[in-house]
């Protein structure tokens, strides 16, 4: 029989998988942007995708703003803590996966890199424009 901290820290472990893909997709996709121009993809101009793209990006910058913490973070967090594990501990990719996305500085940092960043996906739009039909 499962047990009730078993299915928690899978919940945890699934939450963390989808903030890592969250942050891979913000991430990778400025970088696709980018080299799409360079390389010509079309893909990285359809309209829905650079909205969506830029919507997430918006996101964090806004939570950075206002000194909000991210939900999937607190999500995580909780569940970990209701399965006892307050400390975190786990397999080798659960800790790197982790590590990759906690790491310390002060939120100032934070809303700096987040902004920065936010920035440079809005400039692609005037560089690699989006197509202007929707797909």
């Amino acid at each position: 029989m499962i047990s009730e901290e078993w299915l928690l820290l899978l919940l945890a472990d699934v939450i963390l998988i989808l903030h890592v893909l969250f942050v891979a997709f913000v991430v990778f996709g400025l970088l696709a942007i980018y080299a799409g121009y360079f390389l010509a993809w079309q893909w990285v101009r359809h309209r829905v995708f650079r909205i969506v793209h830029l919507c997430a990006i918006g996101y964090v910058v806004g939570q950075a703003w206002l000194g909000m913490i991210c939900p999937l973070t607190t999500w995580e967090m909780l569940l970990r803590a209701e399965a006892g594990a307050a400390t975190y501990a786990g397999s080798f990719i659960q800790h790197w996966l982790h590590s990759l996305l906690y790491y310390s500085a002060p939120d100032w940092v934070f809303g700096i890199v987040y902004s920065v960043f936010g920035g440079l996906v809005l400039t692609s739009w005037w560089v690699v424009k989006p197509d202007k039909r929707i797909h």
